[in-house]
């Protein structure tokens, strides 16, 4: 006992939990509603039982908002729901994730794993489809001939363009047997090969009134079809199996009718269209031609005889006269020579040299006088501010002002009263003159 980890509750429940999380995950259950309560809050909380057992079950707000019945007690529903544990009172519960009537539910549940098993297989790839004709002459319809389908395509054609025609392959669009008859319908169409496209489809309805057109037999004979096939099952918001393998999914039947039929004004307008752009293209080609006639007859005449000989005329009519222009030039410049030989002997003299240097010499003289009287100004200005700074710190200067100076008999500034003694001769220097005298006392401050 000593070695084992003795668990508390709140780990027990919490292990336990782990467990189931981890191990089942994601389960589809099948069940009736028990102890339905919605709470203030927005969750569901109820119980899921069959004849033996029962498991309480909860569905949060975020989840239950996308449900499309009203839960009640006693109603058959299949889930989609996490396995869980409510740890505070150590409950076995379901997380309900989707829910759905029964009958409906294992509906979806046939649906998606057909749906993944024919993706798998590449029945819905793009490369698979073929291209709708521009042109059609001749639609197939696949549908009840007695629907409101029918009816509402045969409308449109007529409205659109009544020169279409329909060739209806009358089936069963509801029950067990309608299934085989699409399928057959499809197969039948292709032999005969008698229609530019093929229009399979019925109105709206439930999920399983739509349920032939997810049937797999259909799909595939809508995949293996030679004829391009359009899809037009239920309203818009209806999305069956066959509307994936088809080469063209259209929302509505109606809206099937739209794309096959091209409308009558629309063609007119078309051709007018074209036939405006055809006379457009033969002006612009008549211009082009009558361009490049104009271009050749100039050739043409470029290279005539008598053109040829009037280019030579005029081209040996440009060289004499560069010619003549030649020798004009020529012999002004012989008439013009001995003066311009003149005149570079002129300028080669001794004595134009000596007149140029005698100019060079004279403005150097003056540049030389220049620039002494200049220096000797500027000398005088700083010997005379060498002299004003030096009389500025000259004894001579304080002693003008009433100052003197007191000097011992060997000539020493005496500047304390220590450097003199009583009947030492001493020497005071003042402005005008030096005085001679003797000292009696000495007073110390």
């Amino acid at each position: 006992m000593a070695q084992q980890h003795i668990l508390q509750v709140s780990e027990l429940t919490k292990k336990v939990r782990f467990i189931l999380e981890s191990e089942l995950n994601t389960v589809w259950l099948c069940g009736e509603i028990s102890n339905f309560i919605a709470a203030s809050s927005g969750h569901w909380y109820l119980s899921l039982k069959d004849q033996k057992s029962q498991v309480r079950c909860a569905m949060f707000k975020g989840n239950n908002r996308r449900v499309r019945i009203q839960p009640q007690n006693g109603q058959q529903v299949l889930v989609r729901a996490k396995v869980s544990l409510y740890e505070p009172r150590g409950d076995f519960q379901l997380i309900i994730e989707q829910m759905e009537s029964a009958g409906d539910g294992l509906l979806r549940q046939q649906y998606q794993l057909l749906k993944d098993k024919l993706h798998g297989e590449g029945l819905f790839e793009l490369h698979h489809k073929q291209a709708i004709p521009k042109l059609i002459q001749t639609v197939g319809i696949v549908t009840s001939p007695t629907g409101a389908a029918v009816k509402d395509i045969i409308t449109v054609l007529k409205r659109r363009n009544p020169l279409i025609k329909v060739i209806i392959y009358p089936v069963l669009v509801q029950g067990e047997q309608a299934k085989y008859e699409i399928a057959q319908a499809i197969n039948l169409a292709n032999e005969r090969n008698e229609v530019d496209v093929l229009l399979i489809g019925r109105g709206g309805g439930s999920l399983e009134d739509l349920w032939a057109f997810n049937e797999e037999i259909v799909a595939r004979a809508i995949f293996q079809s030679s004829l391009p096939t359009i899809s037009a099952v239920g309203h818009e918001i209806d999305t069956s199996l066959a509307d994936y393998v088809a080469d063209l999914r259209a929302p509505t039947p109606s809206a099937a009718a739209e794309i096959v039929s091209a409308d009558v004004d629309e063609r007119i307008n078309k051709v007018a269209e074209l036939l405006s752009r055809a006379q457009l293209a033969l002006k612009q080609q008549l211009k082009r031609s009558s361009h490049s006639l104009t271009n050749l007859n100039h050739r043409l005449a470029q290279v005539h005889p008598e053109q040829q000989l009037q280019n030579k005329q005029q081209k040996s009519d440009e060289l004499s006269m560069r010619l003549q222009g030649l020798i004009t030039r020529a012999i002004n410049q012989l008439k013009h020579k001995p003066q311009y030989l003149e005149q570079r002997l002129l300028n080669a003299s001794p004595l134009t040299h000596i007149k140029q240097n005698r100019q060079q010499a004279a403005q150097l003289n003056t540049k030389l006088i220049g620039a002494q009287q200049r220096l000797l100004i500027a000398k005088r200005a700083s010997f005379a501010h060498q002299c004003e700074q030096l009389h500025m710190v000259s004894p001579l200067a304080t002693i003008a002002r009433g100052y003197s100076i007191t000097r011992d008999e060997q000539g020493q500034m005496i500047k304390s009263t220590k450097d003199i003694n009583i009947a030492d001769t001493i020497k005071v220097e003042i402005s005008d003159g030096v005085i001679d005298a003797k000292v009696i006392a000495v007073q110390v401050n």
